[in-house]
């Protein structure tokens, strides 16, 4: 009978998991359509079209997907309302890097299905991501999303810095992945199972007490539940490279191919804050009470330990993105500063520190890939990724120089740009905290995170200036782009524009995306 009814259980779990069928299927398609149009004229316009033909059933069946929270496969993974909203992040930016990607000359026409199908896996492990409760599942997911990843860090085979990239993003991924599943078997020999929806019950039964004879069991079981949670922690951090597991970030983002690159940065990223978030607050946070806040379980201030991340993530990123001259590698640390701006909406342990994140994550996704999009457009003119091929770029290119700027203010996170917005809410779960008892630190993480945006402000500034006020050198090669790839420019500065001032779409939908199903 238990037999029966595990089979009968994914039979109807199969119904709720088609968008995720959509891509498994999308992706072998692609992998065929390549080599059957090996010879075809125009085959990165079809290889391409046939991708967002993919990834657009994809939002048609996420779009028919009922809202309802449940379980599927034996509670490996949840659909729910969070989830939701993530993958149709993770569609847009699938979507908008292979609208990029097709118009770049930066992968070869030859070998750029392969390419468009490990995208579609990319994002297959990116939904699992979002929707994973299962300690074993989380670890496949973002194993998926990792090798995946290794294999485009490395796709220029011929090219040196994208060769050491892939060594160092294998190395790298390799160790937090083993230290992350150690990390795992130590959370299911204390607790007693690999579901996290039932962590948060195990771990309550702790904070009155262990219940154990022999003195000092307590504190070497809580010893051992710690390092349990930042190993695992590791695994999680090294994906949206967070302090200390962020090593990797620069060399792989400047060595890889700048439309991965572009993708690398939001994607995944999103993916890790989607699982952090679900991982954290279903274990080891309690009931959210009437107010939207929750407490740590088993006297542990998980909390604070984020809020100590998120602060030096911030500022060594800040830090060391000032003495950057290659733009590839000043976006790199600028994407490990956002990091732990983002980090400081989870240090908040409430919805409102939920829907912070998730706001901006949809707005950083918009905002980076329109960032990347001009260093390829740059780096194409002039062969180098320097920030002094920018001189002048105003003169050369008046709407990538514009466009940039744009990228940059609202990166900063200044008024009346988008990621003004989506920074004002994180540093709001900060404020909702501070009058409450304990809450003195949370004050403290608010001025860190404010004195590191004056920081970022100075770097971008730099760019700004270049672009503007700086001349250009006298054989400066002119700066051309595509229609396709100035409507991606406009397009991207609109909605950076138009979301700075009536931000209440975005708001409104990750309110109605809160549902976070914890058991």
């Amino acid at each position: 009978m238990e037999l029966q009814r595990l089979v009968q259980d994914n039979l109807n779990s199969a119904f709720w998991f088609r968008p995720e069928l959509a891509l498994i299927f999308g992706s072998m398609l692609v992998f065929v359509a390549d080599l059957v149009w090996r010879r075809s004229p125009g085959r990165v316009a079809k290889l391409a079209g046939l991708t967002l033909a993919v990834l657009a059933v994809t939002a048609g069946l996420l779009w028919v997907q009922d809202g309802d929270a449940k379980t599927l496969f034996n509670r490996m993974i949840v659909n729910d309302a969070y989830a939701t909203f993530f993958k149709w992040l993770f569609v847009a930016a699938a979507s908008l890097t292979v609208l990029i990607t097709a118009q770049s000359r930066e992968l070869a026409p030859e070998r750029i299905g392969e390419f468009f199908a490990l995208l579609l896996c990319i994002t297959l492990g990116m939904f699992l991501m979002a929707s994973s409760t299962n300690l074993l599942m989380i670890y496949m997911a973002v194993e998926l999303v990792s090798m995946v990843s290794y294999v485009l860090a490395g796709y220029r085979r011929g090219d040196r810095k994208a060769n050491e990239a892939a060594l160092k993003y294998v190395i790298f991924g390799g160790v937090a992945s083993g230290v992350m599943l150690f990390g795992m078997s130590y959370l299911y020999g204390i607790l007693g199972s690999a579901d996290v929806l039932e962590f948060a019950p195990a771990l309550a039964r702790f904070t009155g007490g262990f219940p154990m004879a022999q003195p000092g069991a307590e504190a070497a079981t809580k010893l051992a539940l710690v390092l349990a949670t930042v190993f695992v922690s590791a695994g999680i951090g090294y994906k949206i490279a967070a302090v200390p597991w962020h090593m990797w970030c620069p060399d792989v983002y400047e060595g890889a191919p700048t439309p991965f690159t572009a993708f690398l940065s939001v994607g995944p990223k999103a993916a890790g804050f989607a699982l952090a978030m679900r991982f954290f607050l279903s274990a080891f946070a309690g009931p959210a009470h009437a107010s939207g806040l929750a407490d740590s379980v088993a006297g542990i201030p998980w909390p604070a330990v984020i809020g100590v991340i998120s602060a030096v993530t911030m500022t060594l990123g800040n830090l060391v993105a000032v003495v950057q001259t290659n733009l590839k590698r000043l976006l790199a640390y600028s994407s490990i500063a956002h990091a732990g701006y983002m980090l400081m909406g989870l240090a908040a342990v409430s919805l409102t520190g939920v829907q912070s994140v998730m706001i901006y994550s949809a707005i950083y996704l918009v905002m980076n890939l329109g960032a990347f999009l001009v260093v390829i457009l740059v780096a194409q003119a002039t062969g180098s990724e320097s920030i002094f091929e920018y001189r002048g770029l105003a003169r050369r290119h008046p709407l990538a120089a514009v466009s940039f700027a744009i990228f940059l203010f609202s990166l900063t996170g200044l008024p009346p740009f988008a990621g003004f917005m989506g920074k004002m809410y994180l540093f709001y779960a900060l404020f909702e905290r501070i009058g409450l008892p304990g809450g003195g630190w949370y004050a403290a993480l608010a001025l860190i995170g404010a004195l590191n945006t004056a920081v970022s402000l100075y770097y971008y500034a730099r760019i700004i200036r270049a672009m503007f006020i700086d001349p250009p050198y006298e054989a400066a090669p002119p700066v051309r782009a595509g229609w396709g790839q100035q409507a991606l420019l406009a397009a991207f500065s609109a909605f950076i524009l138009v979301f700075g001032v009536w931000w209440n779409p975005i708001v409104d939908w990750s309110a109605r995306s809160l549902e976070l199903f914890r058991g």
